[in-house]
């Protein structure tokens, strides 16, 4: 990895249950205003964390305000950005406590866009070098993961019917809420984007058993314990 990543400065976005990271205990809570609304952060050292649910994580997906977290990045100087992403699974194989690490996605409902008001055309993509950042600090760690997949974002904050499960399956591995629109306007904005996705249930209908709030809360907060061993990676990251 090159000193200029090193230097680079570098963000992660989380979700349900990180603001119990232990992490976040000695980090300094900020804010700065945006074009789109006034984001608070926090700052560990050179790197900055979103929050993307709210420091109260009661922002449900469809009312995150994701132009401004992402124009908050910008203006910070942010060149690198780690998502990371509760989802469903789509496939059997991929079972809860796996992770992910999306290579493509599918954001037919999104249309959330920087250029409202100019004709400009983005190639939306995730960062082949960051998911290879990924790949390493997972092996390293030991954990089970796929190092690819395509993600399916729905717009919430309802789960996904049965029927558009059995559609949806045909073309993904995964299913969420949030990572598309986050990358698609990481990319607008020139910063690379990928993300670490948390398997925390099978999607409705996949499997007999029915899937309840609960079961995917559980499951999030057996992640994030997981997870904040990979962050400190991150942050502590070398080739």
């Amino acid at each position: 990895m090159s000193k200029k990543f090193l230097k680079s400065k570098i963000a992660i976005i989380g979700g349900g249950n990180f603001n119990y990271l232990n992490i976040l205990k000695g980090a300094r809570l900020k804010s700065i205003s945006t074009p789109y609304g006034k984001v608070f952060y926090y700052l560990i050292g050179n790197f900055s964390l979103i929050l993307r649910h709210g420091l109260k994580q009661n922002i449900p997906p469809h009312k995150i305000n994701y132009k401004a977290n992402i124009s908050a990045l910008k203006k910070l100087g942010v060149k690198f950005i780690f998502s990371f992403n509760s989802v469903g699974s789509l496939k059997k194989e991929l079972k809860p406590g796996m992770f992910l690490i999306p290579s493509d996605y599918i954001g037919l409902t999104d249309s959330i866009t920087f250029y409202n008001k100019v004709s400009r055309f983005i190639t939306p993509e995730i960062s082949l070098k960051l998911r290879k950042i990924l790949i390493k600090i997972l092996k390293r760690l030991k954990l089970p993961f796929y190092k690819k997949g395509i993600y399916f974002e729905t717009r919430g904050p309802r789960l996904e019917t049965k029927a558009e499960i059995r559609m949806i399956k045909n073309f993904a591995d995964v299913v969420g809420m949030t990572m598309a629109k986050e990358a698609t306007l990481a990319k607008e904005l020139d910063i690379e984007y990928a993300s670490l996705c948390s398997i925390d249930n099978f999607a409705h209908g996949l499997v007999v058993k029915p899937l309840t709030q609960e079961e995917i809360e559980e499951n999030q907060k057996r992640a994030t314990k997981i997870i904040e061993k990979i962050i400190k990676e991150i942050l502590l990251f070398r080739n």
